[in-house]
């Protein structure tokens, strides 16, 4: 793979409530940035490998340092335990990192973009870095042809406005129907996903005339189809992507932690909001990566976000790429 570093990217991170403010509380731990004790976080910001005739770019959207994994990852487990997996993994049970990428496939017709992170609203924070991430790889925002919404969750919805204007003004959007229809009913602008509708509302909704709707097994261009991957939200898909006889799936937030969700996919995930489906979405999503043998992206693994999964007696041991999509 291909990193760039950014220096400017050199993070100062924060946990205060709700700053990208697109999602309740019980639906974005994410959305809380403070300055991290660690201090200063370096952040590489691209990534970039060929599949077939498609380009591929992964590209971290920010990170985010936060306390308490055990409030975020196994909310049905005891906190010892969670601790324990994560000491184990060569990780501190105190503290955790996230980061967030959108996925770039330029398929020599189309340039897809794969969610748009966080937006505007984070970049104070050192968040919201998707716009000058594309440019830095060769891209304009209106280079890109297609936007897919894997779901409506803040962190993936954010930066699809740009002051209050499309961001990428030449896509089209491509959108899960379930998702759609869940988040735009009239009831969801009450109670606990009153905040993540009105977000939906007012980003989604004015774009609805360039928006195609896919079902399970759609097609978003040749060579890209959704399935459907319900429990973190009604109707989170995640992607299957081939050319050239080779493939790769981006899995989304199936998988939130490349331990505490993979080694221990059973365990309940705060911002599931269906705990049992999104647990058992996990095994069958990564079971077919097992089995098949073909690496992933994972919008919230560390970066650049590929990796391979080995199938473990309990749960999955996750591989980072190294050299293997280069050759």
């Amino acid at each position: 793979m291909t990193f760039i570093t950014d220096r400017r990217s050199a993070l100062k991170l924060s946990i205060a409530a709700g700053v990208v403010g697109l999602a309740t509380p019980q639906i974005m731990v994410r959305a809380a940035y403070a300055q991290a004790s660690s201090g200063p976080i370096n952040n590489p910001g691209l990534s970039s490998f060929k599949l077939g005739t498609f380009k591929l770019l992964t590209l971290n959207d920010g990170l985010v340092a936060s306390d308490a994994p055990h409030t975020t990852f196994g909310v049905n487990q005891d906190p010892a335990d969670v601790a324990a997996l994560l000491e184990e993994n060569f990780l501190p049970a105190d503290r955790a990192m996230n980061s967030f990428t959108p996925v770039v496939v330029n398929t020599g017709g189309d340039v897809v973009l794969f969610d748009t992170g966080l937006g505007a609203r984070a970049r104070e924070n050192g968040g919201g870095l998707l716009r000058e991430r594309l440019q830095a790889a060769g891209y304009n925002p209106e280079d890109i042809s297609v936007v897919v919404l894997t779901h409506f969750h803040g962190d993936h919805i954010g930066g699809i406005l740009e002051e209050g204007q499309p961001a990428f003004p030449n896509a089209r959007y491509v959108v899960g129907r379930t998702e759609f229809d869940f988040w735009t009913a009239e009831d969801r602008l009450s109670g606990a996903t009153e905040n993540s509708a009105r977000a939906v509302q007012a980003s989604i909704v004015p774009l609805a005339e360039k928006i195609t709707f896919i079902e399970d097994g759609g097609e978003v261009v040749p060579g890209i189809n959704g399935l459907l991957a319900a429990g973190h939200t009604p109707g989170h898909m995640i992607f299957n992507i081939e050319s050239g006889g080779s493939r790769i799936v981006l899995t989304a937030d199936t998988a939130n932690h490349y331990v505490a969700s993979l080694r221990r996919p059973d365990w309940h995930v705060r911002f599931d909001m269906d705990k049992e489906a999104g647990a058992e979405t996990r095994k069958r999503v990564f079971d077919m990566v097992a089995t098949d043998r073909v690496p992933f992206i994972g919008y919230h693994m560390p970066f650049p976000a590929a990796g391979f999964i080995e199938k473990l007696e309990v749960g999955y041991r996750y591989v980072p790429v190294s050299y293997q999509l280069l050759l």
